[in-house]
Order: structure tokens, then C-alpha cells, then sequence
């Protein structure tokens, strides 16, 4: 996704990135981390003993959510929120931290790079985001994120390696691009109750910017036969669950375009043995909240939105609310009925969110009643997400 903030000079570069994808547009103004599945009182219950004495599987939640895109505006609110010492971010994400702690596996979208220690930083047409907001991920409750995005060359291959040494140190994994072509090969596992689940996650471009010379392997490109084999790859490696984090779509668009419908098909139709080699799509990129639909038995969410953004301005150059709508998808997955079998979601669950740009705070709408404007929001997300018949596959809001 790309993000405007009708900057001054740097017209080339802005018309190019313009062109591209405008939707990113804002208006005026690794080391290892295992979830504990016992971890919050959300987090199923310790395995209890099996006949035998083995320890029988539990079920897990896994909770994902849409676009980080700090732009300027947001930029300023962390530094404000830090008091003039540095950048907090984690003032903003503290309405969805009880959702996002809650969940055995917490999957955000860093969408943007982190530029250097003290900066400069900066917001749309090249994104180069203060570090620290990786430090909120991880005090959120995020375990891991994809990395892969229209904006992962912003500051080209240094920016990439300071955004993932950041996560690195704040503990939080990452999936999407990579420093070695070691790492580029790894999934990253997450254990979750009786399972490990890993995350996938590719990009539909890099806004022109080339792939790094020798390293074509630096960012994740979104091509229906690599996820098939990245998958089949990471079930090799013990994954029980396999989660594919795309960034796709047509900004500002709330239907799915017809890339994103072929190709869910196709991801959600491939198999191994009988049982899907892919568990779960999360979708990012549109900017706007895109139904959550399930395809072939495998739950796809076309797109969550954004949950972090300034104001946001559309292809039109029109301020549009739809941009810091988005929503956190939670999928209960149960244990195989069968050994060998399939770890199936068996509740499917969207919490509809609103990023408050004039206090610069996300809202959980499931839980947050107190403004009437929230009503209305709320309704418009819930349209949008059921618009593809979910209601009828067992999809409800979330508390």
C-alpha cells in the first residue's frame, strides 16, 4: 500500500509511487519467539493427559490484523505520546491490546521500513518509520508479522535489514522478506496449544523498486506456484497450520478484484495427501475493509484495512473515512478428529476496529459503544465483511 501526504518536492518520485498506488495516501496533516498458549486468561486451557499419558492436543486462537502505515501525522502523535523523549507508539494500538494479547498466535502488517536510530523519519511517498513501533507491536501482544509490502524497498535493502533487526530485538518473528537467503527459506513457527503454525507472506510489487542485486530472494513476491511449494516446505518443517499473509488487491476497493478470487482459489484448492496445504489468507493492501469469505473449506479474509493511518486521501484526492476502518480476524482452530488429519477452524470471528485519527487511538468497535458515530462505522464494516455469504459458513462479530 502506498500512502500520500501531498508532500512538497520530490515530484518524481511522488508522481511514480502516485501512479502506482495512491491509497497509502495520508491528507493534510530473526530471534526465535514462542507463544505461551497459557499466556493470558483468553489462552485455552494446558493440555490435559491422554490415555497413555500423552499429553492430548488443545486448540488455539490465532488473531490477525491489518496495515501498520505510520505517516507523518502519526509520527507526531507517537512523539507527542512520548513526551518529547523519543516515540511511543503504544498508546495508539492500546484499545485492541486485549484482543490481540488474548490470542495464542498475533499476527500483525508492517507495512512501511524503519529508518535509522533518531531518524530522519519519514511518511508518503518513502516511508522510513521510527523503530520504536516495534516495541509496541510486541507490548501489544503481536507475535509475529508480515513484512512483505509495496513499500518493503522504500529505503532499499538497509531499511529492510533495520526493520527486521528492530523486530528481531523486540522480540516479535517475521515473515515476508529477509537479510540472507537462509532466512528467505524459513517460515516463521509459532507454537500455539498442540500446534505449530507457521506464517507466509508475499507482495504483489515493490512500487518499482528492484529487487536488491543477487538477492531476489529479499522480498516475497506474490506467485500462486512459490506459496503452493513455500507451503508444502513449511508443513515439511512441522507446521500443523500453515497462515499465508498476502498484500493484494485494488486500493480502495471493498469488492475482491478478480486476481484475489482466482488466486484464492487456486491456494485454497491446492492439496497434499487430501488435506489443504494452506489453512488460512490474510489479506492487506486495499486500504478498506474487503469481505472475509471461505473458499474450498479454508477461510480467506480478502482484506482486513488499515489499523494504523493518518487521514486518509483516495485515487479522487478526496479525504475518505474508509481508510482507518479495517478489522481483526480470530479463528479457533481445533485438533485432527483423526491422527494425521487437519486442524479445522471451528469458529470464525471478525472485530471490527476505526482508527480515531483526531485522538490517534484504535477503537475496538465490538466493545466500544460510547460515541453514537461508532454505530454507524460498525455497520458499515459488518456490510462489507458478510458481503460474500460468510454469515452462512458460521462467521459472527467478535467481542
Amino acid at each position: 500500500m502506498t500512502s500520500r501526504t501531498r508532500p512538497a518536492g520530490a515530484a518524481v518520485l511522488a508522481a511514480f509511487l502516485l501512479a502506482a498506488a495512491t491509497g497509502c495516501t495520508e491528507g493534510g496533516g530473526g530471534a526465535d519467539r514462542t507463544p505461551d498458549s497459557g499466556r493470558t486468561p483468553g489462552s485455552p486451557p494446558a493440555p490435559s493427559a491422554a490415555p497413555g499419558g500423552a499429553s492430548a492436543p488443545v486448540g488455539f486462537t490465532v488473531v490477525a490484523s491489518g496495515d501498520v502505515l505510520p505517516h507523518d501525522s502519526i509520527i507526531r502523535r507517537a512523539a507527542d505520546d512520548a513526551g518529547g523523549e523519543g516515540y511511543d507508539f503504544r498508546p495508539m494500538f492500546a484499545g485492541v491490546k486485549p484482543v490481540v494479547s488474548g490470542a495464542d498466535v498475533a499476527l500483525c502488517h508492517m507495512e512501511t521500513v524503519y529508518g535509522r536510530e533518531g531518524g530522519p523519519y519519514t511518511g508518503y511517498p518513502a516511508f522510513k518509520s521510527p523503530p520504536e513501533v516495534a516495541e509496541a507491536l510486541s507490548a501489544t501482544g503481536y507475535d509475529s508479522c508480515s513484512t512483505a509490502s509495496n513499500h518493503t524497498l522504500d529505503d532499499g535493502p538497509e531499511g529492510l535489514a533495520r526493520t527486521l533487526d528492530a523486530l528481531d530485538r523486540a522480540g516479535v518473528r517475521h515473515a515476508g522478506s529477509a537479510r540472507t537467503a537462509e532466512e528467505a527459506a524459513r517460515p516463521a513457527l509459532l507454537k500455539a496449544g498442540g500446534a505449530t503454525v507457521a506464517q507466509l507472506a508475499y507482495t504483489y510489487d515493490t512500487n518499482g523498486y528492484p529487487l536488491p542485486e543477487g538477492r531476489l530472494w529479499a522480498v516475497g513476491l506474490l506467485d500462486e506456484k512459490k506459496v503452493v511449494a513455500d507451503a508444502r516446505a513449511a508443513r515439511a518443517a512441522g507446521a500443523d497450520v500453515v497462515v499465508v499473509s498476502v498484500h493484494w488487491g485494488t486500493e480502495w476497493q471493498t469488492e475482491p478484484d478478480e486476481r484475489q478470487l482466482s488466486l484464492g482459489r487456486a491456494l485454497t484448492a491446492s492439496r497434499t495427501g487430501g488435506r489443504p496445504d494452506i489453512d488460512l489468507i490474510i489479506g492487506t493492501h486495499a486500504h478498506v475493509p474487503q469481505a472475509y469469505e471461505k473458499v474450498n473449506g479454508v477461510w480467506i479474509v480478502y482484506g482486513m484495512g488499515d489499523q494504523i493511518a493518518g487521514d486518509m486521501i483516495n485515487h479522487e484526492g478526496a479525504h475518505d473515512p474508509r481508510g482507518n476502518q479495517g478489522t481483526l480476524g480470530r479463528f479457533t482452530f481445533s485438533p485432527p478428529r483423526t491422527p494425521g488429519g487437519r486442524w479445522e477452524v471451528t469458529k470464525a470471528e471478525f472485530v471490527p476496529q476505526w482508527f480515531d485519527t483526531a485522538r490517534g487511538r484504535v477503537v475496538d468497535l465490538a466493545s466500544d459503544a460510547r460515541d453514537p458515530r461508532h454505530a454507524e462505522i460498525r455497520d458499515t464494516i459488518r456490510r462489507v465483511v458478510l458481503s460474500r455469504g460468510a454469515a452462512k459458513d458460521g462467521l459472527v462479530m467478535g467481542g
